[in-house]
């Protein structure tokens, strides 16, 4: 009877730090700023990586008015939180992978949307973006910055 009290215990002390460690992590994520995202190591204008390079600002509206499919307002903010509107904005992943472009459209996509070359120039940035929106069933879903913009689940 005594061994089993003490499993018991044990179990709920577990599973109460387990659930204040999730509670601490989920107000971490709340309070983390749009224009950083999570998944990146450095969060500058070119964080750490040499892809695509420098800075080459150019106007995010004439970018996103270049595909009618997708709501112009969400895409504004998913560009201006991704990038600040630099096409040559590259940035590394904590998981080893890097975004680049105007989007920043992530290196596990190069192969599927532009031969496997970083997407560093608007056009094929545009492109690749288009094909990520697709993927995600025409919404934003797959940008780190979409829930900021309150465009997760629109197109």
């Amino acid at each position: 009877f005594w061994p089993v009290r003490v499993e018991v215990a044990t179990f709920k002390m577990k599973a109460v730090l387990a659930l204040a460690t999730l509670f601490v992590a989920v107000l971490a994520v709340q309070a983390m700023p749009i224009g950083e995202p999570s998944h990146l190591v450095n969060g500058s204008a070119n964080g750490g990586c040499s892809t695509c390079g420098g800075s080459d600002p150019v106007n995010i509206d004439s970018w996103c008015s270049q595909y009618s499919g997708w709501s112009q307002e969400c895409c504004r903010c998913i560009a201006q939180h991704e990038s600040g509107g630099n096409a040559h904005a590259c940035n590394k992943n904590t998981d080893g992978s890097t975004d680049v472009g105007l989007w920043q459209v992530n290196s596990f996509n190069w192969g599927s949307c532009n031969g496997g070359s970083a997407p560093c120039d608007p056009s094929s940035n545009l492109h690749c973006a288009k094909m990520v929106f697709g993927w995600g069933g025409n919404t934003w879903k797959y940008w780190s910055t979409c829930g900021g913009c309150g465009c997760c689940g629109r197109a």
